[in-house]
């Protein structure tokens, strides 16, 4: 069966520590991604994230792997049954920018392309927002929800 996948990637103007923190703090994490998050990003946890625009379907992500500061892996629904595997990655381009690449995989050939379609654009918009919080302290997702 072909797999879709895709990537997603964006500079953003802060060091990676300060990046990466920002993506598995839930304290943070709420403040431009998701509306709740039920604790950290660490390895072997399952953490619930609920989103604004879905606040009845709280999503339940599978912490696979969490190497500091480089790589967060997560499993969560891709939908008809299965799982999608999301691979972050922090890439410190110098001491005070980072490249973060998202990568989305397993999803089925016979599912809709609108299911992968839709990801690849929220975690676009998801870094989009993480940008806005750490280089101009701009909470773009607030008020965005339906």
């Amino acid at each position: 069966m072909d797999e879709r996948k895709f990537q997603v990637q964006l500079k953003i103007r802060k060091p990676v520590a300060e990046v990466f923190n920002a993506v598995v703090d839930p304290k943070t994490l709420t403040r431009y991604f998701v509306q709740t998050s039920s604790g950290p990003l660490v390895e072997g946890a399952t953490v619930k994230w609920v989103f604004a625009e879905a606040q009845d379907h709280p999503f339940d992500v599978i912490v696979r792997e969490v190497r500091k500061n480089e790589r967060v892996v997560l499993e969560w629904p891709g939908g008809h049954g299965y799982q999608t595997s999301v691979t972050m990655e922090f890439k410190p381009l110098d001491g005070e920018n980072t490249m973060v690449q998202i990568s989305e995989s397993g999803w089925h050939a016979d599912s809709p392309l609108s299911l992968a379609c839709g990801n690849a654009g929220g975690w676009m918009h998801m870094m989009c927002c993480l940008k806005a919080l750490l280089e101009y302290d701009v909470r773009l997702r607030a008020g965005g929800a339906r």
